[in-house]
């Protein structure tokens, strides 16, 4: 077979190649966004978005936010905790934290446990404000 001949078949070749896997990852694509699937579970979710008053030091703020991590220690039913604030639309606003419960018991228990309450109140003398929402399916 002529050289010229042979490349033609080649780039041929590759060319073919090239389409089927175009072809074939269009399809998977497809396939993999078509399986998304999601679950409503039935935990109970606690989110606060929070302002330090302006007195606050750097350090208190830091102790505040440390606290929900040693509660979720010590207090049964905390699943999960977020402490570090990755966007927050709430103007002046410090931060936001979440605290996931197993379910709404344990957000009961929780509310009522002497360790949050000791923490509470130490937390509403750094604090200005705060917006709380407990959210479930």
């Amino acid at each position: 077979m002529p050289t010229a001949n042979r490349r033609i078949v080649l780039m041929l070749c590759a060319t073919l190649l090239f389409l089927a896997g175009i072809a074939v990852g269009s399809v998977l694509t497809r396939h993999v966004s078509a399986i998304n699937k999601f679950g409503q579970p039935k935990t109970v979710v606690h989110v606060v978005a929070y302002k330090f008053r302006d007195a606050t030091s750097l350090n208190d703020q830091e102790q505040a936010i440390a606290g929900i991590k040693d509660m979720a220690a010590k207090i049964p039913g905390i699943k999960n905790i977020w402490l570090k604030t990755e966007r927050n639309q709430l103007r002046d606003f410090s931060g936001v934290y979440v605290i996931e419960f197993t379910s709404p018991e344990a957000a009961a228990d929780y509310a009522e446990s002497p360790i949050h309450d000791a923490w509470r109140k130490k937390w509403e003398q750094l604090r200005e404000n705060s917006l709380s929402f407990q959210v479930s399916n």
